[in-house]
């Protein structure tokens, strides 16, 4: 709940320190509003009080409604465009997307005859009056007005950039119009709708993958170790029963904890995605199983253990180790993205080692299908990796794991992420900031920062990867000259770090979990997880 003080003053305290008044208009609470947090301190009513409330669910109802609504007008003035109305829907989304809006003030010149320019305009409030400069003469001649929903400029889209012109704001209340320039306009005009097709067999491998699991049943699983704790519980290592030779990894999740964060849709569709991945840098599912208390994933286990935790006790990696990794991480998101799904919680502790060294992704808790050209509105991930427009509330898209993706290098080069704050609000804020703000090491080379930089834009639209080209253009940048693509794919590249595994029960390389004290968790049969 998110709280305007509209009348009276409040105390604001952290473990019965004083820190401050708050009155009339003054906010509190907008981490809650943002995501399911606990309160970072006590507010107290100083005197009688009136507050106006609004609840997390309600502002990202009118938010997303407000964007959507938004979303679709631009889109309608789009089609009303000639050289638009053929592009498909969810390119002029993504149009929509970039249109900036900018205010011209009575009288203002928005385009002058004769000059050269690469901009495109329409008009979403107010007039403009279009006038013509006569030959041999200071005159203009009017030759008529436009208004809310008319453009004007198209022609410079086309390479043609001469203005045959003037555009004139209206006397009386100036004009607001939506604005793209040709550069925009082209990097996400081409290729749009290329979906690469190398994982073509998956399918087959797939239904192989779940055949061979088909039997095996809950109380075959014997718990050898735990690997790690979440949110929801525990991952054990465990072995089937007569299969000394495999060992594999066993997510359990308490159902009324689920339930009790409304979670159960990112469960659902965890499982629902990550039983159809067949990709080498995504750990695989093998099956699910469920009783009164928890849901349970059977995965295949990584004992190389976390990346995090080697990025700990080395305090940093060298360019070329970053370079390994960063690039196993692309082609797990090109997976997933040329599938319309993004993830949405990338950071070294999600990247697993395999034996042989190479890096999965883990934890697809976050993970969402997304229809062609749309956008998501969940506030989700870590807040040192939320992007800009997830804090913003205005939608979302893959556009945030390339961004999420620049923040990734830094840590790994640096041992902490960019953007850092002593509480999520402060993180956010810097954020908010920009990536240009913050300082880079010297030990961080100019095409590591340039790509960096290039993956955190503020705007979604301009990252790396996101543009005519998709990812790719990430595999082409000069950090990556040189750089072994083929023998990562086909696993013949020497990875830069191998862990020291023994044995398929060796879990050497991860921390060690005291046992589980909290005792059973509460009965779930309300039936929500039919489909588990």
């Amino acid at each position: 709940m998110l709280h305007t003080v509209a009348e009276g003053r409040v105390e604001v305290s952290r473990e019965n320190k004083y820190l401050s008044t708050l009155a009339p208009g003054k906010v509190f609470g907008e981490l809650a509003i943002l995501y399911n947090c606990k309160r970072t301190a006590t507010i107290k009513a100083a005197t009688d009080c009136k507050l106006w409330a609004i609840e997390r669910q309600c502002f990202q109802t009118i938010m997303m409604r407000t964007g959507l609504i938004r979303q679709a007008e631009y889109t309608d003035f789009l089609k009303s465009v000639p050289i638009f109305k053929n592009l498909p829907e969810e390119t002029l989304t993504k149009i929509s997307d970039v249109l900036e809006e900018t205010f011209y003030r009575p009288g203002d010149y928005i385009i002058r005859q004769g000059a050269r320019g690469d901009t495109f305009f329409i008009i979403s409030k107010g007039q403009v009056k279009v006038t013509i400069k006569q030959p041999n003469s200071e005159e203009e001649k009017y030759i008529r007005t436009l208004q809310k929903g008319d453009f004007f400029g198209e022609k410079a889209l086309q390479g043609d950039d001469l203005r045959t012109a003037n555009i004139i704001a209206d006397e009386q209340e100036g004009v607001t119009c939506l604005v793209i320039d040709r550069e925009t306009f082209n990097q996400l005009i081409s290729s749009l709708d290329e979906i690469r097709t190398r994982y073509k067999d998956e399918g087959v491998e797939r239904r192989r993958i779940n055949e061979e699991f088909r039997d095996v049943k809950l109380a075959d699983l014997r718990i050898l170790a735990t690997l790690g704790v979440g949110g929801f519980g525990r991952v054990e290592l465990v072995q089937i029963a007569g299969d000394p030779t495999r060992s594999f990894a066993l997510k359990q999740m308490k159902k009324s904890q689920i339930v009790e964060t409304r979670q159960q849709q990112h469960i659902m569709s965890e499982k629902e995605i990550m039983g159809e991945a067949n990709c080498d840098f995504i750990v695989k599912l093998f099956k699910t199983f469920k009783d009164r208390k928890y849901l349970y994933m059977l995965m295949e286990s990584c004992l190389g253990g976390e990346l995090w935790t080697i990025l700990r006790d080395k305090g940093h990696f060298d360019d070329s180790t970053t370079r390994f990794y960063t690039a196993c991480v692309v082609e797990a998101f090109d997976y997933l993205h040329s599938r319309n799904i993004i993830y949405r919680d990338l950071k070294p502790e999600n990247l697993l080692l395999d034996v042989n060294g190479y890096v999965k992704l883990v934890d697809f808790g976050f993970a969402k299908k997304l229809q062609q050209g749309r956008k998501t509105w969940t506030f989700c991930g870590t807040p040192e990796y939320v992007a800009p427009e997830v804090i913003l509330n205005r939608g979302h898209d893959i556009s945030a794991d390339y961004w999420s993706l620049g923040v990734l290098m830094f840590e790994l080069l640096t041992g902490t992420p960019p953007f850092t704050g002593s509480d999520p609000m402060k993180t956010y804020n810097i954020i908010l900031k920009g990536i240009d703000a913050i300082e880079f090491p010297r030990n961080i080379t100019r095409n590591a920062t340039a790509l960096i930089k290039k993956l955190c834009r503020d705007n979604p639209t301009e990252r790396l990867g996101y543009q005519k080209g998709g990812i790719s253009e990430i595999q082409k940048h000069k950090w990556f000259d040189g750089f072994n693509w083929e023998g990562l794919i086909n696993h013949t590249l020497i990875p830069p770090i191998t862990p020291k595994v023994r044995n398929v029960t060796d879990t050497s390389n991860f921390d060690e979990y005291p046992p589980d004290t909290e005792g059973p968790p509460l009965d779930d049969l309300t039936g929500w997880d039919a489909e588990f």
